[in-house]
């Protein structure tokens, strides 16, 4: 309570607080804006019998439910910087600028990954209201209407995207991560208001079992997100002139958790994939492409293999992204160039195979509780029996990584003013 007076107390940070706050409101204003020609009641049924989409709605930071102009949230920027990261494997031009050349570089692979971001908007946009109307969701339109119905949808994913920038700027936390987290919120009262309304006495074991499991899995997300292996690392004395310099003792943090919720969003893109791929053959062949609708309805009902095989792709995934975005050979020669080595190893190729090493083992703990957070829904509902409640994993693990983030970033800011007073 001291803090939070303490945060209203300074104008400044004040200020960029209420400015967070505005944003967010004008996100929310915007995503309550539907597109027209809108089915209410197949709409609803559409999203509480496809899961997977239920997922998106989460990156779209609710939008996608209610088909707002913003439907499509900031998914296509975040799909658009995956694509860019994988990128990087392949250009090493790529790699250097997003790796090596600092702050410019990066700013140079945001305008990169905001560029991708327009056909990949407008690419889901079609496919995705293609897909509402072969399910009735939406009344069928015109070459012109679907025309404009892409352009606004691409123009409010845009829209968003500056809006998370914009948050981004004043510092108190990640934009887009802000975003997703406050469509997540939004549908607390909404949730809270369903499982009161489906409550009956006989069901009080139940909930009492959901509060306590709730309580168990905010507290395992909260203790893996900020879990990390340290490996001792020590620097040996140089001299420089007459100045002793080095003979000191740190340590590399390396998280359990690297890749963030980057896996769970790569293997939904890929379960997502047939689907919209069913979409675009009917174009060519309605027939063939009713055929493969119906094999991929099949599929996302059959909940323990659906399951199964996204858990196994959130750990494959895990494995890939720490891969592409985690180098232990650049980190060897780094410490080795700053004169660093780890206690009893070989500095060079022995350092990378020691990390590598390390790096494997911890992130196989983080994979299963990655692919365990995935399927978290499926398990509650299983194991409670009850539909409305379910404990979404993947949201979770949003909301308690960007709250830790704004809290973190806000104590580094009430730091430093108290240091500028100090002085």
């Amino acid at each position: 309570m001291t803090k939070i007076i303490q945060i209203f107390k300074i104008p400044d940070l004040r200020k960029k607080i209420l400015m967070v706050v505005f944003l967010l409101f004008v996100f929310r204003l915007l995503a309550a804006i539907p597109i027209p020609g809108i089915d209410a009641a197949k709409l609803n049924e559409f999203f509480s019998s496809n899961q997977l989409f239920g997922f998106l709605n989460i990156f779209s930071g609710g939008g996608l439910s209610n088909l707002s102009v913003m439907m499509l949230g900031v998914g296509p920027y975040i799909t658009a910087t995956i694509i860019m990261q994988l990128l990087t494997i392949i250009f090493p031009q790529l790699k250097k600028a997003y790796y090596e050349e600092g702050a410019e570089g990066r700013i140079k692979f945001n305008r990169y990954s905001r560029y991708l971001t327009v056909p990949l908007a407008g690419l889901q946009a079609y496919g995705f209201l293609n897909l509402l109307i072969s399910r009735q969701v939406l009344e069928h339109l015109s070459p012109v209407t679907m025309l404009s119905n892409i352009l606004i949808i691409t123009a409010g994913s845009l829209l968003l995207t500056w809006i998370g920038e914009l948050i981004s700027e004043y510092k108190i936390g990640n934009g887009i991560s802000l975003i997703i987290f406050a469509g997540i919120v939004s549908r607390l009262p909404q949730d809270v208001i369903s499982s009161i309304l489906s409550y009956t006495p006989t069901a009080l074991p139940t909930y009492a079992a959901f509060i306590i499991l709730a309580i168990v899995v905010v507290t395992g997300v909260t203790f893996i997100n900020e879990g990390e292996r340290k490996i001792p690392i020590s620097y040996a004395k140089q001299v420089r002139g007459n100045k002793l310099y080095g003979g000191v003792s740190t340590y590399l943090p390396l998280r359990v958790n690297q890749a963030g919720v980057i896996p769970i969003i790569f293997a939904l893109s890929f379960l997502l994939f047939p689907q919209f791929l069913a979409q675009a053959i009917s174009a060519v062949s309605p027939n063939l492409s009713l055929y493969l609708n119906e094999l991929v309805s099949k599929f996302f009902n059959n909940v323990p293999i659906y399951s199964l095989i996204y858990f196994v792709l959130v750990v494959v995934f895990t494995y890939f992204y720490t891969a592409i975005t985690f180098d232990p050979k650049e980190i060897s020669k780094n410490l080795q160039q700053s004169g660093g080595f780890i206690p009893g190893v070989r500095p060079g190729r022995g350092t990378a195979q020691i990390i590598q090493h390390i790096v494997n083992r911890i992130t196989l703990s983080g994979a299963i509780f990655l692919g365990a957070i995935a399927i978290l829904p499926y398990l509650t509902q299983m194991i409670t029996g009850i539909q409305a409640l379910t404990i979404g994993g993947t949201a979770l693990l949003i909301v308690v990584a960007v709250a830790l983030e704004v809290m973190k970033q806000i104590e580094s800011q009430l730091t430093i003013r108290e240091y500028e007073g100090i002085i």
